[in-house]
């Protein structure tokens, strides 16, 4: 796979072989396939929030394995401590010396499956990974290879044993995503006969990879160079997040990081679609996943239930004047 010359045409292609390499083991939305490899190709953290049951772990197992990225796997559950999570120095008695002993975040792609069963605690031992792409043992800091990206996922519905996770977590996905039912009985029994197929639960050592963890690198780095945003969509983005911060339903709008966030996944929608220029509608599709877990409503609302982040948001995009000219290139 020649890393060199790479152009759009070549990210597009390579997205759709990822897109397809997916699809021929999960079976679902394709367009939330679309934002889960958006996010990736931005280099963001993704958090999913869906009912048990419905595929959370083989998407993202199924996604590392088709992009050729090193993957790991945490359960979090209440014993959990962070030192299990980034790693920590013991003691080799046939050494005679303290070693270390890396945790599973070293890796490209870290799966943290129902990360909300973790106390704050143990969760705090992510946010320098997250953020800065390193850790810190015991005053040693250890830099996190390319790509690194979190796909976690937790349980909206079941609430005894969980914690809430921190804000400043939640600020740091870049995405958070839900993919709901299948939609049609076929899909439905297309997810039976797979399985009749595979013989067995766990398909994901049958899946081949469709690229490599130094292409998907090149592929971010291209997104980052290359795709183009022009001023007008930079004050499209700027504007729906500022709305958000002056809404009356709103105690806490979207923070800056939301509208970077949307920038982000914006150039990367663009480039899987074959496109080196990012148009409104690379924005818009992106504006609930990418800005709905940033904001908090109102209690009086909240409680209410009559409205909803996902519809504030709507009413925002429908006040905000869409870009008509903007320069491409």
């Amino acid at each position: 796979m020649a890393l060199k010359g790479m152009n759009v045409w070549e990210v597009k292609e390579t997205c759709t072989k990822i897109l397809d390499g997916v699809s021929r083991y999960f079976v679902g939305n394709k367009s939330m396939l679309r934002k889960l490899l958006a996010s990736s190709l931005a280099n963001g953290h993704i958090l999913f929030e869906d009912y048990p049951g419905l595929g959370k772990t083989l998407l993202a197992k199924t996604f590392a394995r088709v992009t050729g990225c090193v993957w790991r796997r945490i359960q979090f559950t209440p014993d959990l401590m962070a030192a299990d999570i980034i790693g920590t120095r013991v003691w080799r008695m046939r050494e005679a010396k303290f070693v270390l002993e890396r945790g599973p975040v070293f890796t490209n792609i870290l799966l943290a499956d129902e990360i909300n069963r973790s106390p704050p605690k143990t969760q705090s031992g992510l946010l320098e990974a997250m953020e800065e792409r390193q850790v810190t043992i015991e005053g040693e800091t250890h830099k996190l290879s390319a790509p690194f990206f979190v796909i976690a996922t937790q349980n909206p519905i079941e609430l005894e044993g969980t914690y809430p996770l921190p804000e400043a977590q939640l600020d740091r996905f870049l995405l958070k995503l839900s993919m709901g039912y299948v939609e049609t009985q076929d899909e439905e029994s297309l997810i039976l006969k797979r399985r009749i197929s595979w013989r067995r639960d766990d398909p994901t050592d049958m899946v081949k990879p469709v690229t490599n963890q130094a292409m998907f690198v090149e592929m971010q780095q291209f997104i980052e160079k290359e795709i183009y945003v022009d001023d007008q969509i930079v004050d499209y983005i700027t504007s729906i997040v500022r709305l958000t911060r002056m809404h009356p339903m709103i105690e806490v709008g979207a923070s800056p990081r939301g509208g970077l966030a949307l920038l982000k996944v914006a150039r990367a929608h663009a480039a899987i679609t074959g496109r080196s220029f990012v148009t409104p509608d690379d924005v818009k599709i992106f504006v609930t996943e990418a800005l709905g877990h940033r904001m908090i409503m109102k209690m009086e609302y909240a409680i209410e239930g009559a409205f909803s982040v996902a519809a504030v948001l709507d009413e925002i995009l429908s006040q905000v004047e869409v870009p008509k000219q903007f320069e491409v290139r």
